[in-house]
């Protein structure tokens, strides 16, 4: 009976910690692509692999999959990277690149982010910062960049707006970016439930023993 009721407390424990974790549900940072893989549904990339390595007038429309969205720069946006690998970079080092007008609810970003030269070739140990909203704001800066550096964000709101900045010795860059859903989180109603359920099950054991 004593592992029992220890049983039931350990669930009751975990079901108040889970409701609270969802109350102060906000946008979530994620630095591993695989664990932002994990929290996310239907994802769709865009790889910029269509891009030349050339100047492009802002704001341009893309598709990540089956969602799209507008990325923008002051002074323009340029093609950057290698053959084969193209990225998405800016026209003027001191301009935000933002990522916005994202379609379907979309409320999971990502990608590789990182430094790159006016000739739009990798830079090493650079820094850049990625600024995301759905009504709230989160902030991230990745410093010693490369290629292979990954930034998400999932939110349990659409999200607004994703803005890339770099210190303005460097080129922010962006590669393979990433929208998706996050994945669905229970409502504080279900946890009602739960802990309900818990209750019940407490009283019943104490009505056996």
């Amino acid at each position: 009976m004593n592992t029992q009721l220890l049983s039931l407390k350990s669930l009751a424990l975990a079901a108040m910690l889970l409701a609270a974790t969802a109350a102060q549900a906000d946008i979530t940072i994620y630095t591993s692509q695989s664990a932002f893989n994990s929290a996310v549904t239907a994802p769709g990339v865009d790889t910029y692999n269509d891009l030349s390595i050339m100047y492009y007038d802002s704001p341009m429309s893309r598709m990540a999959g089956a969602y799209s969205y507008t990325v923008s720069s002051e002074n323009g946006l340029y093609g950057a990277g290698v053959p084969g690998d193209r990225w998405l970079s800016n026209n003027s080092l001191f301009d935000p690149i933002v990522f916005s007008g994202f379609s379907g609810g979309v409320t999971a970003f990502g990608g590789n982010f990182f430094g790159t030269d006016v000739n739009g070739q990798f830079t090493p140990n650079t820094s850049v910062t990625l600024t995301a909203m759905d009504g709230t704001t989160a902030t991230y800066t990745l410093d010693n960049t490369t290629t292979g550096s990954f930034l998400g964000f999932t939110s349990d709101a659409p999200l607004q707006s994703v803005t890339l900045t770099s210190l303005g010795t460097y080129w922010p860059t962006a590669n393979n970016v990433t929208l998706a859903m996050a994945a669905p989180v229970p409502e504080p109603g279900t946890y009602s439930l739960m802990l309900a359920g818990i209750t019940l099950l407490g009283f019943a054991a104490r009505r056996r023993r």
